[in-house]
C-alpha cells in the first residue's frame, strides 16, 4: 500500500512536520483529482444521536483542527469527521517541538496547547468543503480566557459553527490547556452545560434544525469521577458522551525516550483506560445516551472492543499513523 512506501520518509521526520506534510499531500491529491479513496468494505448504517451515519468509524478531532483537508480525510472511508479542537480567536499553541513519536509501543505525546486559527477561519473552510457526510466541530477555550470565563469561549464558539456542524462537541478534557479539567468537576461541568444546553436550544429555534451536543472527557478519572460526569450528563440532556481523550499517565511506556515528556499520551497504551472509562460510563447511563468510543484503537480487534464496552460509534486517530488508512477498513468491518 502507498502509506507502507511512505512511512519510513515520514517517520524520518519530526512528527508535525510529518502531519503538516501528510495534510498538505491529502489536500493537493483533492486538489488535483487524485484517487486517495480507500478500499472499504460495505458501510452498515447506525443511526446515532438522531444522525445517520454510513459506518460507525470517525477520524477523532485533533488531526485536522481547522477544517483544511476534510474532503481528503473524507475520501478515506471514514462514516463521520470531526475537526478542531476550535478555539474563538487563533492561538499558536505551545512551543515546538509539541509532539513526540514513541514508536516501540506505538504511541503519540503531544502537548500542542489547542493551536488552531481560530473560529472564523474554521467556518471559511467547512464553507469551501464539498463534504456532505457527517461532521463534528470540537470547540474549546483560549489558553488565556480564565477558567471561571470559560463558559462564554464555548458559547461563541457553539454560536458560530451550529449551522455548519452535524454535531458539536465541548472539549472540557484536553492535558494541555492550563486548568481545562476542572471543567470535570461537579459543579463546574453542572453550570457549563446548562448554559450550553440553554444556548442549543435557542440556536434549534433559530435555525429550525437540532445539532447534538458531545462532551469528550478524559481518561484520567475514577469511578466516581464518572458517575458525576455521567449524572451532569444525563441532567442537563447532553446527547452523547465521547470517551476519551489523552492521558497523563506514562503506564506502558516507562522508560522509553520522550517518555517524560510534557502532554498528553495517546495509542495502543492508553486503550485499556479508555475502554475502563467508557465501561463505566455505559454501566451508568444505561443506554440513555449516546456514547463515542475512542482511545487504542490500533486493529479492527480494539475497535470492536469499544462496541462491546457500551460505544455505538468509534473514532481513531493515533493508530492511523501507525498502521495507515487501512486500519479505517478494519475498523469498519470489525464494527458492522
Amino acid at each position: 500500500m502507498l502509506y507502507n512506501l511512505a512511512r519510513p520518509f515520514l517517520f524520518a521526520l519530526d512528527a508535525e512536520t510529518a502531519h503538516d506534510i501528510t495534510l498538505a499531500g491529502l489536500r493537493t491529491a483533492r486538489a488535483l483529482h487524485l484517487p486517495v479513496t480507500c478500499s472499504t468494505p460495505d458501510n452498515k448504517p447506525v443511526r446515532v444521536m438522531g444522525l445517520d451515519f454510513p459506518n460507525r468509524v470517525g477520524l477523532a478531532a485533533g488531526l485536522d483542527k481547522n477544517g483544511e483537508c476534510i474532503d481528503g480525510l473524507a475520501a478515506l472511508g471514514f462514516g463521520f469527521i470531526e475537526i478542531g479542537t476550535v478555539t474563538p480567536r487563533a492561538q499558536p499553541g505551545n512551543p515546538r517541538p509539541r509532539l513526540f513519536r514513541l514508536r516501540e509501543r506505538e504511541a503519540i505525546i503531544n502537548r500542542m496547547g489547542f493551536n488552531n486559527h481560530g473560529v472564523d477561519a474554521l467556518i471559511t473552510n467547512v464553507k469551501r468543503a464539498t463534504f456532505k457526510g457527517i461532521l463534528g466541530i470540537n470547540i474549546g477555550k483560549n489558553f488565556d480566557t480564565p477558567i471561571e470565563n470559560a463558559a462564554d469561549d464555548y458559547l461563541i464558539c457553539l454560536r458560530k459553527v451550529y449551522a455548519f456542524a452535524s454535531y458539536v462537541t465541548v472539549n472540557i478534557s484536553s492535558p494541555n490547556t492550563k486548568n481545562l479539567r476542572q471543567l470535570q468537576g461537579e459543579s463546574e461541568l453542572d453550570a457549563l452545560l446548562s448554559v450550553l444546553k440553554r444556548e442549543q436550544e435557542v440556536l434549534a429555534q433559530q435555525h429550525g434544525r437540532y445539532v447534538p451536543l458531545a462532551l469528550k472527557i478524559a481518561p484520567d478519572l475514577e469511578a466516581a469521577q464518572v458517575q458525576t460526569i455521567a449524572d451532569a450528563v444525563r441532567r442537563n440532556r447532553i446527547d452523547a458522551v465521547i470517551a476519551s481523550n489523552t492521558t497523563l499517565s506514562r503506564e506502558g511506556v516507562e522508560g522509553l525516550r520522550h517518555a517524560n515528556e510534557a502532554g498528553g499520551l495517546s495509542g495502543a497504551p492508553v486503550q485499556s483506560k479508555a475502554t475502563a472509562v467508557l465501561t463505566e460510563l455505559a454501566k451508568q447511563l444505561q443506554s440513555e445516551v449516546a456514547l463515542i468510543g475512542v482511545g487504542g484503537i490500533m486493529d479492527g480487534a480494539s475497535a470492536r472492543a469499544k462496541l462491546d464496552a457500551g460505544a455505538q460509534l468509534v473514532q481513531i486517530y493515533t493508530g492511523m499513523i501507525y498502521r495507515g488508512p487501512a486500519l479505517v477498513s478494519d475498523a469498519i468491518k470489525a464494527t458492522c
